[in-house]
């Protein structure tokens, strides 16, 4: 089965500063890749580019075999970014029923009720979103990330503001998509919820990536392994 996301020596450019610089990654069907790195490594760029939200200048880029933009990945993606991507004069059960209309998504109604529930916004689903805090935003852009049921979820730093029972939510929700046979790939500082979750591990270093491989039981007992090694291996 071919990779579902394919990166071969792409370079993306914000004038003359090089944010990606020749990056390779493959990701396997049905996987979770932590993308990991410090601050202004890159992460928000290649997902973006992932996504189709952001061009680059060079190399190739395929997602479910098709280009980013193509209308077929677009179909088939979920997507979290910083922004949250949700209408704030809109009521919850708005956003959701405008969001699952743009996806085709059958039976809505159902489909919107359930995912209000599933978020614990139920009681407020008709408040405008701008009367929620920031962490109630964020469940109602993670039901509008998965309720058409993508075949991609591309997610940046998912857990920010959440609290421990909505990260608790968030796990299990990645958990069943992979179940499902979802593709992941997220990035996040929360390393121990990351390891938790991901069966591959990319970090990324000044826009290139410094290593890629599967998640190893010592990552998992220790979230911090892999920034340590490379800094001492670096520092060498």
């Amino acid at each position: 089965m071919p990779d579902a996301i394919v990166l071969d020596q792409v370079w993306k450019f914000y004038g003359d500063y090089a944010a990606l610089r020749d990056y390779t990654l493959s990701v396997a069907p049905g996987s979770c890749c932590a993308l990991l790195g410090r601050n202004g490594a890159g992460k928000t760029t290649l997902l973006r580019i992932l996504a189709g939200l952001t061009p680059f200048q060079r190399g190739t880029v395929r997602v479910l075999g098709e280009k980013p933009r193509s209308d077929l990945a677009r179909r088939e993606l979920g997507f979290l970014g910083h922004g949250i991507g949700v209408y704030e004069d809109l009521s919850a059960r708005e956003n959701l029923e405008f969001f699952a209309r743009v996806a085709s998504v059958r039976d809505r109604k159902r489909v919107v009720d359930a995912w209000l529930e599933r978020v614990g916004l139920m009681r407020v689903a008709t408040m405008p979103v701008r009367q929620f805090s920031r962490g109630m935003r964020q469940r109602v852009a993670l039901a509008r990330t998965f309720l058409h049921t993508p075949k991609l979820l591309i997610l940046d730093e998912p857990f920010t503001s959440l609290d421990d029972r909505a990260i608790a939510m968030l796990s299990e929700l990645l958990t069943e998509a992979r179940g499902r046979g979802a593709t992941i790939v997220l990035s996040t500082h929360q390393l121990r919820e990351a390891m938790a979750i991901a069966s591959h591990v990319a970090l990324i270093e000044n826009g290139r990536l410094r290593y890629a491989g599967e998640r190893t039981e010592e990552m998992l007992n220790d979230p911090g392994l892999l920034y340590r090694l490379h800094t001492e291996l670096g520092a060498a």
